[in-house]
């Protein structure tokens, strides 16, 4: 297999949204990116890869794979699980949750890494697929909404990243408090025939607090304010070393790998590893603890003690956005198409970040936030040049269309300000102090 950076720019891309997300919209776009600011929504992630892990050895077994400390993991947590090469760069992550003593459940592609050192190691510990749905419902009021729905005044005294078993329709489920759009709300599983029902009772109580059933259209820009990098959107996993061959062989049998990026956008890296990215300069410092030996701990103690990049977000000029635009309305050659509210193809589209000319980071996920009426971008820039306020300029276009230097500010990753841990019962007294229930 050929793993040139210009066989990854010849893959042909397809709409990899629409697959993991499913419908495009449902209301629209721009109504439902305010949901998560204004009301609730309901979104569906059912489709992420889930493994069961069991046994005595589960910590073990993540933790020589993975940057996080499991020496305190009470049972009904759940951590951001991190799992990095011996270069420290990022291979997979996602969420494990530990359901009981020796219980647990991952979501996310970094189950297949530990599956695959499993299999390949000595642990007390087993693997099986597992099949939940996984509804997030966030928002402001998404916490009344809950309260409705389940009668259980437990869900406000949840603690972040803590889980809780109670009821939605007569159908158990599993509320884990977490914020993926920087907002108050949970995330609701269970087994998947359970799922219809769960979701139906949701969106059926949701119509007085105003929810929105969140589209493949909206669902980036969600991770876009909220700065919440991704894999082959926003950088492409280590997979493509030599020490990394018999993992890759093992993940092209898995329905869930997804073996190529599709990469797009004016910067053209020398070799597949300049796509790599490790979790310091993707703002995941808080993960990485070096209580135990793992992977790449090496590498990550230098890039900590002295961190080359960060994560930021780019605020775009909009005149020059709209020059983009009109650009199709002209004869002759124009700039590379600039989808709204972001390209709908799955792109791992990385472009130039410069400074005076000179080279100083990639801009990734770059979508129209209509709450904030601006194009946004996360970016990873040298450290020199992300100060908030610096003024830098992105190259846009693929090459061998005409470029256009899009002016952009640097400001602060995530973008929107971050809500999701705030007091339950504060925010609550909050909502009915205004109004009562919102919507």
């Amino acid at each position: 297999m050929d793993f040139s950076v210009d066989a990854f720019r010849a893959t042909p891309a397809f709409d990899i949204l629409t697959k993991l997300f499913g419908q495009s919209e449902h209301t629209d776009w721009l109504d439902e990116s305010m949901s998560w600011k204004q009301t609730c929504y309901i979104g569906d992630w059912s489709f992420l890869p889930q493994t069961r892990f069991r046994g005595p050895g589960v910590p073990d077994l993540f933790s020589g794979i993975s940057v996080n400390s499991f020496q305190r993991f009470p049972v009904g947590s759940s951590k951001h699980v991190v799992q990095t090469n011996t270069q420290g760069h990022i291979m997979s992550e996602g969420i494990l949750t530990r359901l009981d003593e020796e219980d647990y459940v991952f979501h996310g592609p970094g189950g297949d890494r530990a599956r695959y050192h499993l299999e390949h190691g000595d642990f007390k510990a087993t693997a099986e697929d597992e099949d939940w749905f996984v509804y997030q419902v966030s928002g402001p009021s998404s916490i009344p909404l809950l309260l409705d729905l389940t009668g259980d005044e437990r869900l406000l005294d949840t603690r972040y990243m803590h889980t809780l078993s109670t009821t939605v329709a007569g159908q158990p489920v599993r509320a884990l408090r977490q914020g993926m759009a920087g907002e108050v709300g949970f995330e609701l599983q269970g087994p998947r025939e359970a799922g219809r029902a769960v979701y139906d009772a949701v969106v059926e109580a949701g119509q007085r607090y105003g929810i929105r059933r969140l589209g493949n259209r909206t669902t980036p820009i969600n991770y876009l304010e909220n700065a919440i990098p991704t894999r082959n959107l926003d950088y492409l996993p280590a997979l493509y070393e030599p020490e990394e061959a018999d993992f890759l062989a093992h993940l092209l049998g898995s329905p869930w790998h997804i073996p190529r990026a599709f990469i797009a956008g004016s910067f053209e890296g020398a070799s597949l590893s300049d796509y790599y990215r490790d979790p310091v300069e993707l703002g995941w410092t808080r993960q990485i603890n070096f209580d135990h030996a793992f992977r790449g701990d090496a590498a990550l103690r230098k890039k900590l003690a002295e961190p080359e990049r960060v994560l930021r977000t780019l605020v775009w000029n909009s005149d020059d956005v709209v020059d983009v635009q009109r650009s199709l309305y002209a004869d002759g050659p124009h700039h590379t198409f600039m989808d709204m509210p972001r390209d709908l193809r799955g792109h791992l589209w990385v472009d130039r970040v410069e400074r005076d000319g000179a080279l100083v980071g990639t801009a990734t996920s770059r979508g129209y936030s209509y709450y904030f009426r601006t194009m946004l971008s996360m970016a990873v820039l040298n450290t020199a040049d992300a100060e908030i306020g610096t003024r830098v300029e992105v190259v846009w276009g693929n090459p061998g269309d005409p470029p256009k230097r899009i002016r952009a500010t640097v400001a602060r990753a995530p973008f929107k300000p971050v809500r999701s841990r705030v007091d339950l019962r504060a925010h609550l007294a909050a909502l009915q102090a205004r109004s009562g229930p919102a919507g």
